[in-house]
């Protein structure tokens, strides 16, 4: 059977299902003309990663909608059952996207069904503080349903592990294997919602947890006390960007005793359309344009914003000059590193066996920072899910004191209360550094200037190609092979040093579709296809002997590398 074939094939069947309601028939009658719009969503099923799934909305087999929501909850059912709990559970959460509480309440429908219990949040909540959740509650498992900072026409599916991690590859390929034995939607299980609370499977919860993960967050800040003093003088701006994170991150902040922290009211309350921005998304500058405006207007010393699902976070600091500058993720989670491990060994605190750890696709001053005080570094693959698994490891085995771990996405951990990166406690330890500076006449910029002095210039980049639908993933993965087929020789006048292919399952670590190249003067840039958007992102470094010497440094490298990859 041809691909076409088999696409209008799938398509009449959901048309003639009678396990697919009228009104998701009648959206696929309006496209009975469009034969490229029918092969976009028919000719595969949404892939469930590691991640889980992530998608447009929409009737379709390559789309996230109830029935593949549905059908992915039996999968991770099975898995579950499996498992051999004797009352298995699951926690579910959901952010401020379209259909995220009717998709909520399907997985918890579906998981009745199947006789596990679903803990359910009454209302959006973030990401970490489903991870936090799972474990409070000692679930099975966990589900949040987003799509983190993607476009609002996405939703997605993410599903976590007992220890409150997102799942790995080797229990993902698991879940993957049940759900590719879920033939038809009609073996999916469901249970009505009444039937489900009445038998105990569905409990919705919320405000005690939201205290307990709270008194877990601010249980890390270092020195509260010099907030406290310095609270009256000390203004924050905070934008949730419509998101799941405006009450939590306020009540971190408050706990701790910051007093001056102004919301910005356009982007405050939940909204689907996220109306005032392109993109949700805190690495965009733009997403910070209403904030900057606002704290223009009251002179704040900080900024920080939080994605949709509330597990990324941006800080925006004043210069030298008094201007507002948007800080990297790697220059955030640099500063933090610093702030995190002196305040610890000015106590006395720092462990003989902390590490701090990291991506490989993140900046290596961290790393520098870390060192200076004589603390390891640990490179994963992308993705905070390795960073909790290591977590999990140390937990386990006792050989190390996990402190910090950070990815340049604006993803940040401290503290072991939970497995995944969380904008909450990041929030709260950026206010505090920057109030503990303050205190010593010093911005968080002025921080950054002095980490350059000592460790070098570190510089980063990502340049991202968006490439959607069918042609796109093919031209991706053409790209990827292109590298990894003839690899070069020399770039930017560099001489290529090493070469680290990690589907070749290196060090140790799972495999996975990157490559990255190590040159001469320890620069380094790495090609990796996004495992949740139709994106090949490539990762740019380099250590300058001064600013302007790094500027000029990746902006050759980054000229070299686009210019084939463009090709």
């Amino acid at each position: 059977m041809t691909v076409h074939n088999r696409v209008q094939e799938l398509y009449e069947q959901w048309i003639t299902d009678p396990a697919i309601d009228e009104s998701t028939k009648a959206e696929l009658n309006q496209i009975k003309e469009q034969p490229k719009e029918i092969e976009d969503r028919f000719y595969r099923d949404l892939e469930f990663g590691t991640g889980g799934l992530r998608g447009v909305i929409g009737a379709g087999t390559n789309r996230i909608n109830r029935y593949t929501v549905g059908r992915a909850t039996q999968g991770l059912a099975a898995f579950v059952n499996a498992l051999g709990a004797e009352n298995p559970s699951v926690v579910i959460a959901y952010d401020s996207r379209n259909q995220s509480p009717e998709f909520a309440l399907e997985a918890a429908k579906v998981l009745a069904g199947n006789g596990i219990k679903a803990y359910v949040f009454e209302s959006l909540r973030s990401t970490p503080e489903l991870s936090f959740s799972v474990r409070a509650l000692q679930a099975s498992a966990g589900i949040v349903i987003t799509a983190s900072h993607n476009p609002p026409e996405y939703n997605g599916y993410k599903v976590y592990g007992s220890d409150g991690g997102q799942l790995v590859p080797d229990q993902a390929e698991q879940v993957i294997a049940a759900i590719q034995q879920v033939q038809s939607f009609a073996d999916v299980k469901r249970e009505k919602r009444t039937t489900a609370e009445a038998k105990g499977l569905l409990e919705w919860i919320g405000q005690d947890i939201d205290e307990q993960y709270i008194k877990a967050v601010t249980a890390v800040s270092l020195n509260s006390d010099i907030v406290k003093r310095s609270s009256n003088q000390f203004k924050i701006v905070f934008t949730p960007l419509h998101g799941a994170g405006n009450l939590a991150v306020r009540a971190a902040l408050k706990t701790i005793g910051f007093s001056q922290v102004v919301v910005v009211a356009e982007q405050e309350l939940p909204d689907a359309k996220f109306s005032t921005v392109k993109s949700p998304n805190p690495e965009e500058k733009e997403a910070f344009t209403l904030a900057i405006r606002k704290a223009k207007e009251i002179d704040a010393d900080i900024i920080i914003g939080t994605d949709p699902d509330c597990d990324r976070m941006g800080a925006v600091v004043k210069d030298e000059k008094g201007q507002y500058f948007v800080l990297t993720g790697n220059q955030s989670g640099a500063i933090m590193v610093d702030y995190l491990l002196s305040s610890l060994k000015k106590r006395g605190q720092l462990p003989d066996n902390g590490v701090v750890i990291k991506t490989i696709v993140t900046s290596e001053m961290g790393a520098a920072v870390a060192k200076h005080y004589g603390v390891e570094t640990i490179n994963t693959l992308t993705g905070f899910k390795y960073i909790g698994e290591k977590m999990s490891q140390f937990e386990a085995s006792g050989e190390s004191t996990f402190l910090f771990g950070y990815e340049e996405s604006y993803g940040y951990l401290a503290g072991d209360y939970a497995r995944d990166k969380d904008a909450v406690i990041a929030s709260m330890l950026i206010c505090e550094a920057a109030a503990y500076y303050k205190s010593k006449g010093k911005t968080l910029y002025d921080v950054l200037q002095e980490l350059y002095v000592r460790h070098g210039y570190f510089l980063e980049k990502l340049e991202s190609r968006t490439l959607k639908g069918k042609d796109g993933v093919e031209q991706i993965q053409g790209i990827m092979n292109n590298w990894r087929n003839q690899p070069p020789t020399e770039v930017n006048r560099q001489t290529v040093t090493k070469i680290e292919d990690f589907s070749q399952g290196l060090y140790g670590l799972p495999v996975e579709n990157v490559l990255k190249y190590t040159l001469a003067d320890d620069s380094w840039f790495c090609l990796r296809p996004s495992g949740t958007e139709p994106k090949i992102k490539v990762y740019f470094a380099v250590r300058g002997t001064s600013a302007e010497a790094a500027a000029e440094a990746i902006q050759g490298l980054v000229s070299s590398v686009m210019s084939r990859v463009d090709q």
